[in-house]
């Protein structure tokens, strides 16, 4: 876990000032996912009644700016929920840092289109990477076509993001192309169902279509502009963002599984042996996950504490700062792995299947590691610039 706990506070036009905690909150539903797990794996989404419930408890709200009533949490304490909540189920807890963190699209948007979206206490957005999209401009808007996959969420999602560039229209420097986030309905596109796979089966990750869409330019906005909202949460790349909340549920889910691990060891027996915790290699290898989970998680805990330092006091994160939440990210996702192997090595024939919480997090967390956040190949980043080099990759 990150933090201790944390209290909001919040008024609204229609309540008094009252406090409560968000760790509560995230605590409360633990036992209903954990009830739900299997259903969720099974069904491919978050249930609709749970993700429901989630939502109506703000809790895909908690990036969206207090000005079009979001609670604009710190985050750290984000990183917190995130881990609770990934230790009971890594979809989950996948879905909860997607869609959380792609809300803070609110802060860069035009107010009107946040105020517009973010008028349904529950809606959630979903996205993905765009493949060969393209946005032509025409009259009050732009005719859209292409297709966006592992759009994480999108069952229980209401408004999907389809970055596109738009054609004829470059940036400042002559060469880029001008890139536009299209704020979509969810209706307003065709979903396919390529979510054919053996971990994170609950995160849902459809693709999405448009097929000569119309959007108008009020529901468009380019990306990589400045913040339109002061809170340091905004100052903080969304990569970064991305990459230590989803190196965040790893951990959760490697904690999970490393658990159940140690709850079994107290009840399974071998054969012909003393009970598996009794046994000195288990005990080694529990030590040894431990040391690997503590570590990992230290390392990510200290460069995201940097982070935050960085955009609250100075509102600029220096590179070798953003480099580090970068390395423990991606060393986080890795070493997570580790952990999960090893909690399923010991669980032997029990942990083959798929009613074991321990086969579904070994496979959730392998998953992760094969997502962009855990490529090795940031690790080559790390190394160029601590060989005093200009690192490839922007993506830090």
């Amino acid at each position: 876990m990150f933090f201790k706990g944390f209290m909001v506070e919040i008024k609204t036009d229609s309540t008094p000032n009252r406090k409560f905690s968000f760790l509560d909150v995230a605590k409360e539903f633990v036992p209903k996912i954990l009830d739900a797990s299997r259903v969720i794996s099974e069904g491919r989404e978050i249930p609709p009644q749970l993700a429901s419930e989630m939502a109506e408890e703000g809790l895909f709200r908690l990036y969206i700016p207090k000005s079009i009533g979001g609670y604009e949490i710190d985050y750290l304490k984000f990183l917190e929920l995130v881990s609770v909540i990934a230790e009971a189920d890594g979809s989950v807890g996948w879905c909860f840092n997607q869609n959380n963190v792609l809300s803070t699209l609110s802060a860069f948007m035009p107010k009107e289109l946040a105020q517009e979206i973010w008028s349904d206490p529950t809606v959630v957005l979903s996205n993905g990477p765009p493949i060969s999209p393209v946005a032509v401009p025409v009259e009050g808007g732009y005719r859209l076509n292409g297709r966006w996959n592992f759009s994480s969420g999108s069952r229980h999602a209401k408004w999907v993001v389809a970055l596109a560039p738009v054609k004829g229209r470059v940036l400042e420097d002559g060469e880029s192309p001008e890139m536009r986030n299209m704020m979509i309905p969810k209706e307003e596109v065709e979903f396919i169902d390529t979510w054919e796979v053996n971990g994170l089966r609950g995160t849902g990750s459809f693709s999405f279509t448009a097929k000569d869409l119309f959007v108008s330019e009020s529901h468009s906005f380019v990306e990589g502009g400045p913040p339109r909202e002061e809170g340091p949460i905004y100052l903080i790349p969304k990569s970064l963002l991305f990459c230590s909340g989803f190196a965040t549920t790893a951990l959760g889910v490697a904690r999970g599984a490393l658990n159940a691990v140690i709850e079994l060891s107290s009840a399974k027996t071998p054969q012909e042996q003393d009970l598996l915790m009794k046994q000195p290699f288990t005990q080694r290898e529990i030590g040894q996950a431990e040391a690997i989970w503590r570590s990992a998680n230290a390392y990510l805990r200290d460069s995201s504490e940097a982070v935050w330092e960085s955009a609250v006091n100075d509102r600029v994160i220096p590179v070798e700062t953003r480099i580090n939440l970068r390395l423990s990210s991606t060393h986080a996702i890795r070493e997570a792995v580790k952990v999960a192997d090893m909690a399923y090595s010991l669980s032997g024939a029990t942990a083959i299947f798929e009613t074991s919480p321990i086969q579904r997090r070994m496979q959730d967390v392998r998953v992760i590691s094969q997502q962009i956040q855990g490529r090795m190949s940031h690790y080559d980043t790390a190394g160029q610039y601590f060989l005093g080099m200009d690192p490839k990759s922007r993506l830090f």
